[in-house]
């Protein structure tokens, strides 16, 4: 029998949890679904992604206002996948930004990707009705980008640090409390989707620029928030030992004229005892090896995910 579809049998709330991790630095995890930040200037807030849909960044919005009442001046979105983005109109920013990459994928590929996640995470679309379109930026840039908070509140360094989770990846450091936002570049005890990855670039160079803020305190895209130097470090290696193994499992089966199928049992057999339990690795691993696959067949630029090409790879690995 074949398995749920994606997430779209995961109707179970999870537990909301707001960290303080410094002072005027604030993260919300929740089990296993997609994390979000803020961090506050002098007269003015930084937010950092924006959840599936206004009401449900209303949700983290309300928890955030007990904390401070400064008017949000940027929201800046880490890369374009729909439950990163489409709640934006809720903060009334009057700034977002994003790297240029992420704008072009936004054209490129963001209404396919509002419906293919849309079907694949049900749950996390709270009123989805209240969408108003596609999150646009209107700030991007290339490589590097500082924005000065004001007072004593520090400097927050968003960077490109590579291809990795997509195409256009930024991570945001803040100095001042050493503690950085690196999106779905790094997952702390989730698994990873990579459907839209650059396998071998995150692998390496990417999470080797990643590792070199040396950050106290690590916000990954999903997961618990990692304290320390060490626990960032094992965080980013974890990370790193699930792409390391996909890349091994998948290409094994590549090199001696495999099929698809083959890989996507391999590869599972392989992650599956240390990452199985982990948020989300059911739903992704079928999407992560047929891009992986991809990449093999020397296919560089992502193909378009569309919610027949979901239903269609799934069919094919998960029955």
């Amino acid at each position: 029998m074949s398995k749920p579809f994606a997430s779209s049998t995961d109707l179970t709330e999870k537990k909301e949890t707001l960290e303080v991790l410094d002072k005027g630095v604030y993260a919300l995890t929740a089990e296993g679904d997609p994390n979000v930040g803020a961090i506050e200037g002098e007269d003015f807030l930084v937010c950092i992604e924006a959840r599936a849909t206004p009401a449900a960044a209303g949700d983290w919005l309300k928890k955030l206002r007990v904390h401070t009442d400064k008017p949000i001046k940027y929201l800046i979105l880490t890369h374009y996948h729909a439950v990163r983005v489409l709640g934006a109109s809720a903060f009334g920013a009057e700034t977002i930004i994003t790297s240029s990459v992420t704008k072009k994928l936004i054209e490129e590929r963001g209404k396919e990707d509002w419906d293919s996640e849309f079907g694949r995470m049900p749950r996390l679309f709270k009123e989805p009705e209240g969408i108003p379109g596609l999150t646009r930026p209107n700030i991007t840039f290339d490589d590097h980008m500082t924005i000065e908070l004001g007072g004593n509140y520090g400097i927050l360094d968003l960077q490109f640090c590579g291809r990795g989770h997509t195409a256009g990846d930024i991570a945001v450091y803040h100095d001042r409390s050493k503690t950085l936002f690196a999106g779905d570049l790094v997952e702390a005890q989730a698994a990873l989707y990579t459907g839209d990855a650059f396998h071998m670039d995150w692998s390496e160079g990417t999470l080797d620029k990643v590792k070199s803020f040396r950050a106290e305190k690590l916000v990954g895209g999903r997961g618990a928030v990692a304290i320390g130097v060490d626990a960032c470090d094992a965080a980013i290696e974890q990370t790193r030992g699930f792409l390391n193994g996909m890349i091994d499992n998948v290409g094994a089966v590549h090199k001696r004229g495999g099929t698809l199928k083959e890989a996507f049992e391999a590869t599972h057999k392989a992650l599956a005892p240390k990452f199985g339990h982990w948020p989300i690795f059911e739903h992704c691993l079928p999407f992560n090896v047929q891009r992986l696959w991809d990449e093999f067949d020397g296919i560089d630029w992502p193909r378009i995910w569309t919610m027949e090409r979901d239903r269609e790879v799934w069919a094919q690995l998960q029955d």
